[in-house]
């Protein structure tokens, strides 16, 4: 079955962005997008250095419900930092400290951080213990480091790397 279907979640999610995409759920659309999502996942599976393993998936729910409330919320906030005043800004690179160890786990986090508006995850270090994030305004760096870090990280290590 694993050869049929070696990535389900992955086929499943991209189903569902073909829905979003094509903005209709008709059933033409619904067996078009999961026939997609299988295709790709088949094709791209032999690219796949492991076949990612979710330990909670609920986390992993949550956790998109708290990206979208983040991107949501950044825009808006973004929007009024340039309209109220662009001089007041005070862009900065912020070093956040990593306890994750997966590669996918790393780049789920570095990919969150990056859809969110006024963040970009620019670098990171060789030894993957630090990733290196712009930020458009930062009061407190570290404020900004434990609000990655309890937001995004932590989720993601209990969802990819159980103790």
């Amino acid at each position: 079955m694993s050869r049929l279907l070696p990535h389900p979640l992955v086929a499943l999610m991209l189903a569902a962005v073909w829905l979003l995409l094509a903005n209709s759920v008709a059933p033409g659309q619904i067996v078009l997008g999961l026939l997609l999502g299988w295709a790709i996942s088949l094709f791209s599976a032999r690219f796949w250095p492991q076949t990612p393993r979710i330990h909670r998936p609920l986390v992993l729910l949550r956790l998109v419900g708290v990206v979208l409330y983040d991107i949501l919320v950044a825009n808006l906030t973004v929007a009024w930092l340039i309209l109220r005043s662009p001089a007041r800004l005070r862009p900065a690179f912020v070093r956040v400290p990593l306890a994750l160890q997966s590669d996918l786990a790393i780049s789920v986090l570095a990919n969150a951080i990056c859809l969110t508006p006024g963040t970009v995850s620019s670098r990171l270090s060789s030894d993957r213990r630090h990733l290196l994030v712009h930020a458009l305004d930062v009061g407190d760096p570290d404020k900004l480091v434990a609000t990655i870090k309890r937001r995004y990280e932590a989720p993601l290590r209990e969802i990819f790397e159980p103790c």
